[in-house]
């Protein structure tokens, strides 16, 4: 084989070659190179812990994770004795509380308003006399036959008789009136605040019965029946299954066309159908969060952004947990 044939042999080998890698450039260019960005979220739901104010032993659990409840139903109930035993307390110092205002509002008893009558009574005769024998002292120490000592201890004894009837008549008085109008307003205090003990541990009664607040699925249960439970401690979850929504950490590149209030359609694999969603929260992920570097490229880094959508339709057996997907195509 002379050497101008080989020569173009191998030319023709690299002409060849050439070739077949641009054909698999361009073949990669339009399989590869165009394919739809996908973006990957899941749904989410709203769930609330039902806890207790006070605590107490897990007597009874009437609900099993994965029940739906609905508001008022009935969850959980504790044993609280010493709540109890507050509750006798208080509802005792109401009692005493509301004697006291009885007594403080009747005044004193009949018996007592009668021996004071009685008492006015007397020492009003006693002031009479006195006066009298004044009088009679008075006259006689006029006409000279009665020294003055004598004419000073009647006068004496005439004052001390009338500031006697005088005090008689203010018990009295006081005892037909009854306590004093602050101490009565003092007993009614007294009762208004033994009422509102018995109303709070009444509260804290009812929180040893646990009810449902908002209609929903029972997700997860922590403790078992007999064990303590402290106060605020969680004894279970419940999902508000009519408030779903999806979840999304996009990168800024590929947020064209999301925004608050836009609507967009994602595929659930789930069902194999699509769902319209409306976006309704928009935030960064902060500088801790996930970033593309493009800076060697003489470019800038991408941030992470958080995207919260509602579903616009009902999609039946919609469950939190099941994937979204958005192509961005």
């Amino acid at each position: 084989m002379s050497a101008k044939s080989q020569h173009n042999n191998i030319l023709l080998a690299i002409i060849g070659f050439a070739a077949v890698v641009a054909l698999v450039a361009v073949i990669g260019f339009f399989a590869f190179g165009r394919e739809s960005e996908v973006m990957q979220g899941q749904v989410e739901v709203s769930e609330y812990r039902v806890s207790s104010k006070v605590p107490g032993r897990i007597l009874e659990i009437r609900v099993q994770e994965g029940d739906y409840v609905k508001v008022g139903d009935t969850l959980a109930i504790l044993d609280a004795p010493e709540v109890r035993a507050k509750m006798e307390q208080a509802q005792s110092v109401e009692s005493a509380a509301a004697a006291m205002e009885l007594k403080a509002q009747n005044g004193a008893r009949q018996e007592q308003i009668q021996g004071a009558f009685q008492l006015m009574q007397q020492a009003k005769a006693g002031l009479e006399i006195a006066e009298k024998s004044y009088n009679r002292v008075q006259r006689l120490f006029d006409e000279g036959v009665m020294s003055a000592q004598k004419r000073d201890e009647a006068y004496a004894n005439f004052k001390a008789m009338e500031a006697q009837a005088k005090a008689a008549e203010s018990q009295y008085e006081m005892a037909k009136n009854g306590a004093r109008r602050e101490d009565k307003l003092a007993a009614t205090a007294q009762v208004g605040r033994a009422k509102g003990a018995v109303q709070e541990v009444s509260s804290y009664i009812r929180e040893t019965v646990q009810t449902a607040q908002m209609e929903g699925e029972v997700t997860d249960i922590f403790p078992k029946v007999g064990e303590l439970v402290g106060t605020g401690s969680p004894i279970m979850s419940i999902a508000v299954m009519n408030d779903l929504w999806g979840t999304f950490n996009i990168r800024e590149d590929q947020l064209a066309g999301m925004a608050v209030g836009k609507t967009f359609t994602a595929f659930v694999p789930a069902f194999n159908k699509d769902i319209r969603m409306k976006v309704y929260y928009m935030k960064d992920q902060g500088s801790y969060a996930v970033w593309k570097a493009t800076k060697a490229n003489g470019q800038y880094d991408l941030k992470t952004f958080e995207v919260k959508a509602r579903p616009l339709d009902k999609l039946e057996g919609l469950r939190p947990g099941m994937s979204l997907i958005i192509s961005n195509e």
